[in-house]
Parts: C-alpha cells; sequence; structure tokens
C-alpha cells in the first residue's frame, strides 16, 4: 500500500467530517470515486461530496430504474433527492442534498 499523499488525507477528513455515521464499505467506495482521476482537479470537499451523492443515488435510490424507464437524467436525479437525503440523515452527513444543487 502507498503512503498517504497529501491529497488522499484530505479527501479521508473530508469524508469522516461529512459522514460520520457512514458504514465502511459505502466510505471505501466513496473515497475511491473522490480520489479518481477526474476528480483530481477538484477541492478535496467537492470531489467527497459529488462522490457521495453519485454513490448513494447509485445504490441506495431508484435512479437507474428511473433512468431506465426512459427517464432523463435531470428528471430522475430530481426525483431521488428525497431518497438521497433519508440515507445522508441516517449516515449524520453535515450536508443534505438541495433540488438547487449543481452536482455531478
Amino acid at each position: 500500500m502507498k503512503a498517504p499523499t497529501g491529497r488522499r488525507r484530505a479527501v479521508a477528513k473530508a469524508l469522516t467530517a461529512l459522514l460520520p455515521l457512514a458504514p465502511y464499505a459505502d466510505m471505501e467506495k466513496i473515497r475511491a470515486d473522490a480520489g479518481s482521476v477526474h476528480m483530481k482537479t477538484l477541492p478535496p470537499t467537492i470531489a467527497v461530496w459529488l462522490a457521495t451523492v453519485a454513490h448513494i443515488r447509485h445504490a441506495y435510490t431508484d435512479y437507474e430504474k428511473l433512468l431506465a424507464e426512459g427517464c432523463d437524467r435531470d428528471s430522475a436525479r430530481f426525483f431521488v433527492i428525497e431518497q438521497t437525503n433519508v440515507v445522508l440523515t441516517r449516515w449524520r452527513a453535515t450536508r443534505l442534498l438541495d433540488a438547487d444543487d449543481e452536482d455531478d
């Protein structure tokens, strides 16, 4: 295993601060996504937030079902805000998703 870089430490710190009660498996997936190449130019807190919302959307909501039924991406995202916030609340997130948020 590589020694932690400043970026990895910052992502880990942001993740712990945002999601104090998230399950380990979910945190590991979010950590990996927040550290991916397409997130490298973003501040760690933003990368963690975007990775969190995307992970919850795909793993815990009807998002993919809505897309499969022909719903467009923006509408599907709107329809799963409440489900996303339920998970964020369960994980004691310090932030919730707002309909006006511009996310991934």
